[in-house]
């Protein structure tokens, strides 16, 4: 009798155990994918950003520190490899491409430009796709966090190398975000 006790204990906790390792497994899969969909919007808008240099370039003669900055921060964009790495890149990327903005209201001519106006408007649609799928990332990325976190989970977790991982964050970029706008009139 104690054998079929201890036995069904044995077999209780084996499908448990498979049944948190299939969730733990399932939230990353989640998270990479959300990841995926941040990167098909990054990929447009570092396809975007040589046109809107190029459309900026004959207006900003003086301002060739700002399109090298966006020009070598997509450089590294491109180059980045791995999640954390491409969270860097684009944090770069989005803090050149905000200096661009600051300089840009130095050139009134180039604000009333057609194709300036339809490229920013193509790059404001993209960044808010992009910040639609960081918000999607963070939360799957906070939900496989308590997952790894949490008890009976984390047991599993820690057994099959599952381990926090790092949430969406602007770093640098995030200051400029929270800045006030600063209204001339």
């Amino acid at each position: 009798m104690l054998f079929y006790v201890l036995l069904i204990i044995i077999v209780v906790l084996a499908l448990l155990a498979v049944t948190l390792y299939n969730r733990l497994v399932r939230l990353r899969n989640n998270r990479e994918n959300a990841f995926a969909d941040i990167d098909v919007q990054l990929k447009q808008r570092l396809d975007l950003v040589p046109q809107l240099v190029e459309a900026v370039k004959a207006y900003m003669k003086h301002e060739s520190t700002v399109l090298t900055e966006i020009t070598n921060a997509r450089a590294n964009a491109i180059q980045a490899k791995g999640i954390d790495e491409k969270i860097a890149a684009d944090g770069r990327l989005s803090s050149a491409l905000q200096g661009l903005r600051v300089a840009v209201e130095a050139y009134p001519d180039l604000k009333a430009s057609t194709n300036f106006m339809q490229l920013q408007e193509e790059i404001s649609d993209i960044e808010n796709k992009l910040a639609a799928a960081r918000r999607f990332f963070n939360s799957a990325t906070k939900e496989l966090n308590n997952a790894v976190e949490v008890f009976p989970s984390n047991i599993v977790a820690g057994m099959f190398g599952f381990r926090r991982e790092t949430m969406y964050d602007l770093a640098e970029a995030r200051a400029q975000a929270e800045e006030t706008p600063k209204l001339n009139f």
